[in-house]
């Protein structure tokens, strides 16, 4: 039937006019995200090597304590040994694996940016095994659940690393990028088991934690450090097979803030007065 109203019939809203805009957001809340995260793992990582090697060169090994309580002990060579290896390693991969995930590294310096990868594969590798041999020869501080916890993580760097350099040569990028990323989810779980535990003493007094890491929270920790950020990655991953609407965008955007304001706020405080003054001292005395 022809309209016989003599009004205009009323346009529907366009659910597209907040599309462009909830996506721009959504990209820069992102890239401000990941930056802060690189920021601040990379100087972690400039830490535990600043901190390590500082200890080594004044030949004062038993400051690795202060960290975590029997780390040094004489008669313990070969587990003193991994957990050397473990932090030396560990601090390289949090500095390297910001930079492989730079694009434009990847893009204009393909050779910088296998090379850097093979170093990253191997510290990744090393870092893992150095751990895995403390807590074969030693085992950790918080008994059976930090075994567990710390083992499990250790496997699953192995098993990242070796895909990530696996499908890297056999030319699937796509696939190696995940697995990339996967490694790299992972190599930032030490990078965030201090901040979580630095903002869960600073909220809650510490609540369900133990000087032995024995407590509640300890043994939630154990494992919250590092399977939480496999679960984020894999989202992530699987993103663009999801059309997500302008709201929920602007909300994942809130929210990403809110992460990278928290993040920032104790990057800021553990580099004042833990990550910033031990660099410090390092760059002087090398």
């Amino acid at each position: 039937m022809p309209n016989l109203s003599t009004e205009a019939p009323v346009q529907p809203t366009h659910p597209s006019l907040l599309a462009k805009p909830s996506v721009t957001i959504l990209r820069w809340t992102s890239l401000l995200l990941v930056i802060t995260v690189w920021t601040s793992a990379a100087l972690f990582g400039l830490y535990i090597l600043a901190f390590y090697a500082a200890a080594l060169y004044n030949g004062d090994m038993s400051r690795w304590n202060q960290m975590l309580p029997r780390l040094y002990e004489r008669d313990t060579a070969i587990a003193t040994a991994g957990i050397g290896l473990h932090f030396a390693m560990g601090g390289i991969i949090l500095v390297l694996g910001s930079i492989q995930l730079i694009e434009a590294v990847r893009n204009r310096f393909p050779a910088v940016h296998r090379w850097i990868g093979r170093i990253y594969v191997l510290a990744s590798l090393l870092a893992a095994v150095g751990g895995l041999i403390f807590i074969g020869v030693k085992g950790t501080i918080g008994g059976i659940y930090m075994d567990i916890g710390f083992a499990l993580y250790g496997i699953l760097m192995v098993v990242a690393a070796i895909e990530t350099y696996r499908h890297a040569v056999a030319g699937r990028v796509d696939t190696h990028r995940a697995w990339a990323l996967r490694l790299y989810a992972l190599a930032i779980g030490s990078w965030l088991y201090r901040m979580d535990y630095g903002f869960w003493v600073l909220l809650t007094d510490g609540l369900g934690h133990t000087r032995s890491f024995s407590g509640w929270f300890d043994h939630v920790m154990d494992f919250f450090f590092y399977l939480p950020n496999l679960l984020v990655v894999e989202a992530f991953i699987r993103v663009d097979r999801y059309k997500a609407s302008p709201i929920l965008r602007l909300s994942a955007s809130l929210v990403l803030l809110v992460a990278t304001g928290l993040l920032g706020l104790g990057t800021y405080y553990f580099t004042l007065y833990y990550w910033g003054p031990a660099i410090l001292r390092w760059l002087s005395i090398a």
